[in-house]
């Protein structure tokens, strides 16, 4: 087949209810107690082979210490560097691929999720990664088929760009080819959709990769991949590492043919990975491509005419669900005088409302934060805040490490809107509040701008125009995924192209034709058809 067929026209994977009585969540029950009942032995896998290499590491839910979900073989320099040398293999066979040809592998794993594959990468990302039903479904079913669905899409618009001017004799045309050497994807534990994206955005390109998840996304990684092969993805294209994230990266970095970093996750190792890469640049055939999204400060801000209980709503949802654990979720709020007081009643009352426990309940609002780490830093940052003078913690504040990792829903309230606690990225279902003068909106607006690093989500809420507009303009820079009236989180393939600048990454929007491009390298033809035989110039005649 020749490379000159278009993808189906992608829509948005509806996402299902699970409301009792459901075939859905009868089947999603079933698969579930299947799953909790296994312990799975997690290899590498390197050349579509599974690699056991003995030094292991263990997965436990994030909500159920007890709960050993799998055994991982953690891969060491030898298995990265076979890796390297599989994804150099498979290069040319796929790079020569047609276009279209490689698509329909990745829409046939869209199809796989969506349909017989559903349940299997929902529950594993529910018990690995803790997530409601809701959250995994709209994370590791619908954003990921999308993912997979809308790159196929935008791909195809991007190889029509083809130059406009052909004047007689000459054709004009564009190759849009892979880069040179392969590419690096390293993928958070938050977003199942995200750790299938970041290696697959490049792949349908025509580039191969070396992947390596977090170690605490690895049970639904290991059924990433499994379905990725199920769908007829070539030996070698994807080489998935586990275990220790610097060790991958240092040998990766080592070679010459190292030709792009994919990367989620924080802004610290973000920053390191790219001074090493900056470092060594002069020993590569190419410079590599860095395509990064960290993490955010995000802000909800509300102009005194907002609507309280909608304002409620977007703090609720937007702080707590998945934890707080959301690179988009809110953390920190600015809200009129006028407003506070009736909102900070409605606020704790639907706090203290909300269910928290094992993802197997589906009533739960929330369970636990991912690992121990996560929580030790929380408990400390709740520690602090009681005893911080400049701070009030308004509801929740607890921690109970009995049986899980969970960390109470907590609004702490700050009469310093400059305070570390409005600057710094916590990560879990933490929100601080500061109440501002109602006649300082224009002002509070260039705080919101001026406190924080990063700049990747943020919500004005208002029912005034010239707010909003106001908003707008003052918050330009500020996030890259700006919202009106609705919570900062919950972007959607194919709607709102995801990511945002200052610290919180290179802003390549994830889900567009715009990150799509940074894994290609255009070339330009020129195809003369009656080339010219003589030198001179008219203007060189007597």
């Amino acid at each position: 087949m020749s490379g000159i067929f278009k993808p189906p026209h992608p829509f948005n994977e509806p996402a299902y209810a699970y409301g009792p009585g459901s075939p859905e969540r009868d089947s999603l029950l079933e698969e579930l107690r299947s799953q909790e009942k296994q312990t799975v032995e997690i290899p590498n896998v390197i050349d579509g082979e599974e690699i056991l290499t003995g030094n292991t590491f263990e997965r436990h839910a994030p909500h159920r210490h007890d709960l050993h979900l799998a055994t991982v073989h953690a891969a060491g320099e030898d298995e990265v560097r076979a890796a390297i040398a599989a994804a150099k293999r498979a290069k040319p066979d796929w790079e020569a691929m047609a276009w279209d040809e490689r698509a329909a592998i990745f829409l046939r794993a869209a199809e796989l999720f969506s349909t017989m594959r559903r349940d299997l990468i929902n529950v594993s990302t529910m018990l690995g990664q803790s997530k409601t039903v809701q959250q995994a479904e709209i994370d590791a079913a619908c954003e990921l088929v999308d993912f997979l669905r809308f790159n196929a899409h935008y791909y195809s618009q991007v190889i029509a760009q083809q130059p406009e001017i052909n004047p007689p004799g000459v054709w004009n045309r564009l190759d849009y080819r892979p880069l040179e050497g392969f590419v690096l994807a390293l993928t958070p534990f938050n977003f199942t959709a995200i750790a299938g994206n970041l290696p697959t955005a490049p792949a349908i390109g025509g580039n191969t990769v070396v992947w390596k998840p977090s170690e605490k996304q690895v049970l639904s990684a290991h059924y990433l991949m499994q379905v990725f092969q199920e769908a007829g993805l070539p030996d070698g294209v994807i080489n998935l590492v586990h275990g220790d994230g610097a060790l991958a990266s240092r040998v990766c970095f080592d070679d010459p043919d190292f030709g792009g970093l994919h990367f989620t996750g924080n802004v610290d190792v973000f920053r390191s990975l790219w001074s090493a890469i900056g470092s060594d640049v002069g020993r590569y055939r190419a410079f590599p491509r860095v395509v990064g999204e960290t993490g955010g400060k995000d802000f909800i801000v509300a102009h005194p005419s907002a609507d309280v209980d909608s304002l409620a709503t977007a703090i609720v949802r937007g702080a707590f669900e998945y934890q707080g654990q959301k690179c988009s979720a809110a953390s920190r709020a600015y809200i009129p005088s006028n407003l506070w007081p009736q909102l900070r009643e409605q606020v704790i009352e639907t706090t203290r409302s909300l269910a928290m426990g094992d993802v197997a309940d589906l009533e739960n609002f929330m369970a636990a934060v991912i690992d121990e780490v996560a929580f030790r830093k929380h408990e400390s940052w709740l520690g602090r805040a009681a005893d911080d003078a400049a701070l009030e913690v308004v509801v929740g504040g607890g921690a109970d490490d009995s049986t899980g990792w969970f960390i109470e829903p907590t609004v702490i309230e700050t009469a310093d809107p400059r305070h570390e606690i409005m600057e710094t990225e916590l990560f879990g279902p933490i929100i601080t509040v500061f109440e501002y003068d109602e006649d300082k909106f224009d002002e509070t607006l260039k705080v919101v701008d001026e406190t924080s690093p990063f700049a990747l989500t943020g919500a004005v809420f208002s029912q005034d125009r010239d707010a909003v507009d106001r908003a707008a303009e003052i918050l330009r820079h500020a996030a890259g995924n700006f919202y009106v009236n609705d919570k900062p989180t919950g972007s959607v393939v194919g709607q709102q192209p995801f990511g945002g600048a200052r610290a919180s990454g290179t802003n390549d929007k994830a889900g567009s034709a715009v990150n799509l491009l940074r894994w290609l390298s255009v070339r330009s033809i020129k195809e003369t058809m009656s080339p010219p035989t003589d030198h001179t110039y008219p203007h060189m005649q007597t």
